[in-house]
């Protein structure tokens, strides 16, 4: 089985909308969550999705999102950091996971525009590895810096990437990288895969898409109305 972990529970105080999280925003009468559930309930390769949601939320939406979405299978609480929740989402599939070779795909549900191509060529990578990412090529100069003011070396961007989800892995392999490891250890974590690579895990990088970007600002936002408007939804 191949299930898909969405995560829906930060606020997102970068977007200045104060407690409300973003991701429950509507947009031409949508939340941006939904415009995300609905790739990965048109993927072809996903079987059961997964919501990782704050039980305010969940007390609001469940009803309407249960009755919207079939592969909806059930919601898990998020934790105190963001790979807690991602550990909260996958104890959840591993309660229903019947077979060693299960798959999980995680996904950021502020990514609105992911493809379900991308959801595809990311579970079609496990055959050769046992994680996959999606990842952009930096484009811009980049600079190290000690003390974030002078400039103390410049980076090759040509061997330098920028990661995004969704990121698949074999679910119990995945789990198992979890296993025994301190919250100081997880908050240390700088993404989804990192933890993937610290358990010695094969790893691939495949092309990511321009468009699988994350609403996190207002312009972010601003963005996403835009390319809505030009693909004509209403």
């Amino acid at each position: 089985m191949n299930f898909a972990v969405i995560l829906s529970g930060g606020i997102g105080t970068r977007m200045q909308m104060g407690d409300f999280p973003k991701q429950y925003y509507k947009v031409n009468g949508k939340m941006i969550l939904e415009y995300t559930l609905d790739k990965f309930e048109e993927s072809r390769q996903v079987d059961a999705i997964v919501i990782v949601m704050a039980p305010v939320w969940r007390a609001q939406l469940e009803a309407d999102l249960s009755a919207k979405y079939r592969k909806l299978i059930g919601f898990a609480e998020p934790g105190a950091i963001r790979q807690e929740s991602i550990l909260s989402g996958i104890q959840f599939c591993m309660e229903r996971s019947d077979a060693a070779e299960d798959k999980v795909i995680i996904h950021d549900g502020v990514r609105p525009l992911v493809s379900c191509g991308l959801i595809g060529r990311c579970f079609d990578a496990l055959s050769e590895y046992e994680a996959c990412l999606p990842v952009i090529p930096a484009t811009d100069t980049i600079y190290y810096s000690e003390d974030g003011k002078g400039v103390d070396k410049l980076l090759d961007r040509s061997k330098l990437f920028m990661g995004q989800s969704p990121e698949t892995f074999y679910l119990h392999q995945y789990y198992k990288a979890h296993e025994g490891k301190s919250h100081a250890f997880l908050a240390s974590m700088r993404g989804t895969t990192e933890i993937a690579y610290a358990a010695g895990m094969k790893i691939c990088m495949i092309e990511g898409e321009a468009l699988n970007f994350k609403i996190t600002y207002p312009p972010d936002l601003a963005r996403f109305r835009m390319i809505l408007e030009n693909q004509g939804e209403e």
